[in-house]
């Protein structure tokens, strides 16, 4: 990876990206601590003190800007979910189906109208954090005027770093929003490795200190190599190509494979599974909802912090909920991303089949079963990968905003941005060698 940055540097276009994307990085960074006008900071931090550790997901997929109240408080958490809101409508709206198959023009006009729906998301959460905290103390002078000025700042700066994480893309390297994302996350990891080192490390012997840092180091680095090796799995599914007569040639008769990563679905059925698992301990925190009975425990249930406690055992229950949520979204997010039918048909219109395999129905029979066994595996890899964080926050208090979802964003885009500056000079190199 160092070796692909220091070549990266010798040429200047994608130099000039790099720089690009990390001005627009510095950028994200000094929004983050600029506050939103007239609202009162103390009175977040002090409401947040509260909550313990309810909010850490939603901490650290804003970098601490939701609880700073900054400009940047929303972040693109409206785009992430207006992104996964029109990727499932396309199979439930035959016009965004079209708008998906219908190439370049088709996904320029779904971007457009993802972008009206992450304003328009922003618009509503920000209106109800302005509800919902102003006459609670976090705009001293609550009223219309000051009122409208944190929706719109709000509003406003989601947008931005909307426009930003594009012009990453366009402009930069890698996926512009994803970038965007990790930086978020890096920026809680110092404070985070703070709290690690007072709870475990300081004020202990040396023994138990150094014991304790090469733990946390080995369960980092284990975590991050599971990542890694859940990135690149595939299974090569072998395609053959019938010869046949073009004009005087005979053409095709090629090998070639179906790519199937073992975890097609990414991080989308984790964020998916935490984002709903969170929401009701979020909604009783800003309703003040506390005390005892079911419904408390409830809540307790349905938060991370609470399982593998060995005080609350019962807590725990929410434990299976969450993997069985992360299969089924697993598998959910997987259908609508890949049709065996239409691969299938594809194939048989090109004159390909697999090996053993009859084309048609058989083809889809296979891949469907092929397709149902890895989307198992990938999806207990994750869970395994996300649980690793989780247990030792239960078991040992080990509390910090990064977890495994975490650690997968992370390693998902730096691999990502690294293959795709090897890609650029690649195509540079192959331009250079035609023109000379």
């Amino acid at each position: 990876m160092l070796t692909t940055l220091r070549n990266a540097f010798k040429v200047k276009d994608i130099r000039d990206r790099l720089l690009f994307t990390f001005l627009m990085l510095l950028v994200i960074r000094l929004g983050s601590q600029l506050p939103v006008p007239g609202v009162n900071r103390d009175y977040l931090a002090n409401f947040f003190a509260q909550q313990g550790d309810t909010f850490n997901f939603f901490s650290a997929f804003t970098g601490g800007s939701f609880e700073k109240m900054s400009i940047f408080a929303l972040n693109i958490t409206p785009y992430i979910t207006s992104s996964i809101i029109i990727q499932l409508l396309t199979i439930a709206i035959p016009a965004l189906e079209e708008m998906q198959k219908d190439g370049e023009d088709g996904r320029k006009k779904l971007s457009a109208i993802t972008r009206y729906v992450t304003v328009g998301l922003a618009l509503i959460e920000s209106l109800a954090m302005t509800i919902g905290f102003g006459r609670q103390g976090l705009i001293p002078n609550f009223n219309f005027l000051s009122g409208l000025t944190v929706v719109v700042a709000l509003t406003a700066g989601s947008a931005f770093l909307m426009w930003v994480g594009e012009r990453i893309t366009e402009k930069g390297v890698g996926n512009g929003i994803s970038i965007v994302l990790m930086i978020n996350i890096l920026s809680r990891i110092p404070s985070d490795l703070y709290t690690l080192y007072d709870s475990f490390i300081h004020n202990k012997s040396l023994a138990k200190g150094a014991l304790a840092a090469v733990i946390i180091l080995a369960i980092i680095a284990l975590t991050v190599v599971l990542v890694i090796v859940l990135s690149d799995a595939t299974r090569r599914i072998p395609v053959q190509y019938a010869k046949k007569m073009q004009g005087r040639k005979m053409v095709g008769g090629q090998q070639t494979f179906i790519p199937l990563k073992v975890n097609t679905a990414g991080v989308i059925p984790v964020i998916f599974a935490s984002s709903l698992l969170s929401m009701p301990s979020m909604i009783a925190s800003f309703m003040k909802i506390n005390g005892e009975g079911v419904g408390a425990t409830i809540i307790g249930i349905l938060n991370q912090n609470n399982w593998f406690n060995p005080d609350r055992p019962v807590y725990s229950i929410g434990l299976v909920l969450y993997v069985a949520m992360i299969i089924g979204f697993a598998y959910f997010y997987t259908s609508i991303t890949f049709n065996p039918i239409e691969v299938a048909d594809n194939m048989k219109k090109q004159g390909g089949f697999i090996p053993g395999i009859r084309p048609g129905k058989p083809t889809t029979d296979y891949l469907n079963r092929i397709l149902n066994y890895i989307v198992l595996i990938g999806a207990l890899g994750l869970t395994i990968v996300v649980l690793i964080p989780i247990f030792f926050n239960g078991v040992f208090g080990a509390y910090v905003s990064f977890g495994g979802t975490s650690i997968i964003i992370i390693v998902g885009v730096v691999i990502e941005t690294i293959n795709q500056i090897e890609s650029q000079m690649v195509v540079r190199n192959y331009k250079g060698f035609l023109s000379e």
